[in-house]
Formats: C-alpha cells, structure tokens, sequence
C-alpha cells in the first residue's frame, strides 16, 4: 500500500459518506500498531461508528483497545462539541442583546460549519500539543476538516461581533465569533496539515464518476491552500472474477473500470491504492485485518440470521403519492446516493400514470433534463444552473450587506458567501420560483436544501415572520414557502439512502435536521440495492445478506415508509428505465429461515 509507506505522525481520512474511509482509517491504525508502533485512532464524524467497528464503547475519552497492543482510540462527539461551542458563544449576549438577535446567533451556530469547527477546536491539540503527542508514534483521524473551514481558519481581521453587529446574513462565519484567543493555536494546526513531513492526507473514494469527480474537486481545494502530500485509495472495486457468474456482477464490473479509465487527471499523478470489495462487513478486529489482505475471517458462531423483509416498492410509494393528484415532492440525501435518478424516476412514474409534473433539478451534469425533456406526455422539466444563482445570490448581498462594510469586513463576507450553505440558500431561493405551482401540478424537487439551510432561510430573512405580521388581522389565507415545506399534505420529503451503515446514520442525522425545522420526512429509499437484485455471484450475495441487517434498521427504527430500489445492470438514463426502477422488487429470501419473518411496517401504517 502506498499510502502505508513511511507514513508521517498524522494521517488524515478523507471522503464522503458510504466510501468507506473509517473502515480504512481503522485497519490502518491496526496495521502500524501492530507493528510495535504506538497509535491513536481519533474520530470526528458525526455519523462515527469507530465504536461498533472494533465492537466496544470508546466515546469521548481515549480508550485502549484490548485485542490490540499499542492502540487506542477516541470519538471527539462533534454534536457535543458544538454545543459547548455555542454555549461559550451565545451565553455572554443571552440576556444583553434582543431576543429575536440571540435567536438569529443560535441558528447561525446550528450547521454543520458550526459541527466541523467546533469539532477541529477540539482535536487542534492532538495536532500542536508536544507533550501529547509525544505518547503516540502515530495519530490517525477518520474524516479531516474540508478545505473551506481551513480557509475560514486563514482568515485575517476580527471574526468576533461580526455576527453580533448584523453585518452581514453569514451562513458560515457565525461559528467564528469569538475566536479570536486560538488563532495562534490554529495557525500551528494548519501549518502542521501543510507540512508532508508531519502529515499525510488520505483521499478515500469509490470506483464511480460521480464519486471520483468528486474526489478530484476536494484534491484540488485541498492543494490550493498548501495540503499537497496526498493519496488516493479506491476502495470497493468488484473483483474482475466474479463478472464471469453473474450479469449484475459483470455490468458492475464494466462500469468500474471505464469509471478508472476515465479517472480525473488531476488524481492520476497521485499515488494511488486500490482495494477490492470485500464480501464481509467490515466489523471487529478480525475482519479489519483482512481488509488490506486476501482471504476471508473466520465465520462468526451463533450469530443470528438477518431478517426476512417484505420489502415495499417505488411503485408502492408512486402509487400513494399519486392520489393527492398535486402537491411539492422532495428528493433529499448526501451526495452518491443516486437522489437525482430517483427524482426522476418518481416524475417519471407520476407522468406514466397521467399526471401533470414539473421536475426541477440542480444537478451540475443535467443529462437527466436532456434525456427526459419532451420525451414523455404530462413532464416538464426544468434545469436551475446552481453556477448562475450562486453568483446572482453573492452580488446581491454584496451590493445590500455588504455596501457598508470596511475592506475587512467585506473580505469576511466574501469568504462566507463561498460556504456550502450560501450554495443551498441560492439554489433554494430559485426553487421557490416553482415551487407554488405544486398547487395545481406535481412538483418533483431534486437537489433540496437541509433543515439548517431552511431554518436559516427563516430566521436571518424573516420572511416567514415577515409575511405573518403584514397580514395579521387581514382574513387572507397566506401560504409562505417554509408553511408548505411543514404542512405533510402540501409536501413530501424522501430521503434517499444506501443500505450501508454510514450512509443509513447520515441520513438519520438529516432526519434529525429537517425535525428541528418543523419538517417530518414523509418516506425513506434505499437505493441501489444488492439485496434486490437477486445476484448470483457469491460475493454479491455475501454483500445482500450484510445489506438485509441495515434495510432492516430503516424498516423498524427510522422510517414511517420505505421503499427498496434494486441495483441495475444498465445505468438508469431515459424514461424506460427509469420507470423500470419502480417495478416491484423481491428481495430473495434462500439466505434465511422462515422462521426469521419480519412484517416491515408499509406505506401508511404510519
């Protein structure tokens, strides 16, 4: 393994969710201690399952691992973290400035640039404290903090009362107030990321175009601001082998390789790891250890049999919202889990059924968009260019926010319009364009904001609040876009996840975030599913019966209805296959007993 090679004291994991970039970080951890070194594994995921990989609770304190002489591990809680974060911020204005100001702070203080900052506050001492670090050979971090919290970390003037004066409607440097005291601390961190002597970052994706696009773009943030000691591990490729038994295996084995053949040229200087899709989960000790070797780890006895599912459809879930004739329809979900094919698969099957149907999309590669646009009766669909109203959005709070702004402020400003949550908040504002026609017609939104962006839509532009006391006491029915995305009968939200366990916590975590906003998903889809598509190369059905565990802890603890969509041969681009993605699949059930049978709870049981 390169990425093995020399390694540095620090080693940073990177990558979205579901590449599997913790299972690495932990093999790796195992790896070099077992090679006498001593090593500390530290997570800062907010979706960490570190704990249940190695099968004990580590938590927020470090946590010797038994089996493994020389390691321990530490899970820096970022919820947790935040929360102190916010309470050392907000406490000294409680009480002094106005209510609805405080209120403005909070949500401010709510995303997850607040989470990643407050989480890299916590771990900056693993990266500047001598005496701490002395103790270890190596520190090994699952997930490191993106390159525009670095840059939020750069940047020069006073973040604090930036936020406090109402200077600007800041999405991301709201989490900088008050830093002013670590800035030295943090300019250390940073410079120990930027130094490959003492530090080697990890890029961790999948053998998918979208996922190496990408990993390509994060590359390239990263080296701009002097994080060029880099390495890239593909993990997951299907072993050409298996393509011989089985047409699944072998359409999944084509796809991958002309995705590496067309790798992004930026990646390809890099050294560069493969690792082969295994056919076991990657959980406990005996299994990390064979994640970086062939062969296979013993097989566990006594462990229980995964449930038998009745898995319901996309058609199911079509079918339900079809009988509302109209309404707004939400795909969400982290990126990689194929919510834009699903957006379109459910406009699709809504135009198949004779309703009218508006599919609005985001997606930067808008080859849905040209492969739907008037190829089917009752659909219209729409592209928003996020490049155009990203821009239109920065001129506008820079020519109102920011016209009285000192040369600092301004370049505090500008930084912050280049956040992740000034993106949502533009592209979301041309959403709203279309949104009211979901009155008349079915509006099939792709691409939707999280429950942070709405809730700061709401309580920096006071819009709703706004709209609510204009027409107080005036007996007109007012309908603002935040009433529509709360009210269930004008609006459903599926959240679109894979059934893998990241994935399956992340989407938990958005669930959580559109709760907080007064918004309750309406369903949950679990894409792309092995499990439904009745494989039969061995290795497959190894990762179907793995996959039934997970579908079966959406079906009974997260989702009032589910849906399952199978894993298709043929990338599904153009109306006949999109609408063979909600055929009814059948998950095979050979692999367990009857007497395993679960009822998941369908569609409407609520």
């Amino acid at each position: 393994m390169h990425f093995l090679t020399q390694p540095p004291r620090f080693l940073f994991f990177t990558g979205k969710g579901g590449v599997g970039k913790t299972s690495i970080a932990c093999a790796t951890a195992i790896h070099l201690a077992a090679s006498g070194r001593r090593v500390l594994l530290v997570s800062t995921d907010p979706a960490s399952n570190v704990g249940q990989v190695f099968g004990l609770p580590i938590g927020n304190t470090i946590t010797p691992i038994p089996q493994v002489p020389h390691l321990a591990a530490l899970e820096i809680d970022p919820q947790a973290a935040a929360q102190a974060y916010r309470d050392r911020i907000v406490g000294p204005v409680r009480g002094v400035l106005p209510d609805t100001v405080v209120k403005g702070i909070e949500e401010q203080l709510s995303g997850a640039c607040t989470t990643e900052i407050a989480a890299f506050d916590e771990f900056t001492a693993l990266l500047t404290s001598t005496t701490f670090t002395a103790e270890y050979d190596h520190i090994v971090f699952d997930t490191a903090p993106t390159g525009h919290t670095i840059r939020l970390l750069q940047l020069p003037g006073a973040w604090s009362g930036f936020l406090a004066e109402g200077r600007g409607d800041a999405s991301c440097l709201g989490p900088l107030a008050g830093l002013e005291k670590q800035r030295a601390q943090y300019k250390e961190a940073v410079d120990s990321l930027a130094d490959p002597q003492r530090t080697r970052l990890i890029l961790v994706a999948r053998a998918q175009d979208s996922a190496l696009r990408e990993v390509a773009r994060t590359h390239a943030e990263l080296a701009k601001i002097g994080l060029s000691q880099q390495y890239l591990v593909i993990n997951g490729v299907l072993p050409p082998r298996e393509a011989a038994l089985d047409p699944l295996a072998a359409a999944i084995c084509q796809r991958e390789q002309a995705a590496l053949a067309a790798l992004p040229s930026v990646l390809r200087a890099l050294p560069r790891d493969t690792l082969a899709l295994k056919p076991f989960n990657l959980v406990g000790l005996d299994a990390l250890r064979h994640l970086f070797t062939e062969g296979e780890p013993a097989a566990r006895e006594n462990e229980a049999p995964p449930l038998e599912l009745e898995a319901p459809s996309l058609a199911a879930l079509i079918d339900e919202i079809a009988a509302d004739h109209h309404g707004l329809v939400m795909v969400m979900g982290k990126g990689g889990v194929g919510k834009t094919t699903l957006a379109a698969a459910i406009a699709v099957g809504l135009a198949h059924r004779g309703l009218p149907v508006h599919l609005t999309t985001s997606d930067p590669a808008a080859h849905l968009a040209e492969t739907l646009h008037g190829s089917l009766d009752h659909l219209t669909v729409s592209r928003i260019d996020p490049h155009v109203e990203i821009e239109n959005y920065q001129q506008h709070v820079l020519n109102t926010k920011g016209a009285s702004l000192d040369a600092a402020g301004r370049a505090l400003l500008e930084e912050d319009l280049r956040s992740p949550c000034t993106e949502e908040i533009a592209v979301f504002q041309a959403f709203s364009r279309i949104i009211r026609e979901s009155g008349t017609k079915f509006v099939v939104m792709d691409t939707a904001p999280t429950g942070h962006s709405l809730l700061l839509l709401d309580a920096t532009g006071a819009y709703h609040r706004e709209i609510e006391r204009q027409f107080a006491g005036k007996n007109l029915h007012i309908t603002t876009p935040m009433m529509r995305l709360q009210d269930p009968k004008q609006t459903k939200i599926l959240l679109v996840t894979l059934a893998e366990t990241t994935p399956v916590l992340e989407a938990a975590v958005l669930q959580a975030d559109l709760r907080r906003a007064g918004i309750e998903p309406w369903a949950w889809v679990i894409n792309n599913s092995v499990a439904a598509a009745h494989p039969h190369s061995p290795l497959l059905l190894a990762r179907a019966r793995n996959e039934r565990k997970e579908i079966a802890a959406v079906a009974l603890q997260q989702a009032h209805r589910y849906a399952v969509v199978p894993l298709l041969q043929e990338e599904p681009v153009g109306v006949a296959p999109l609408l063979a993605l909600s055929r009814p699949p059948a998950i095979s059930h050979q692999d367990a007993p009857p007497s395993s049978h679960v009822h998941a709870p369908q569609p409407g049981d609520g």
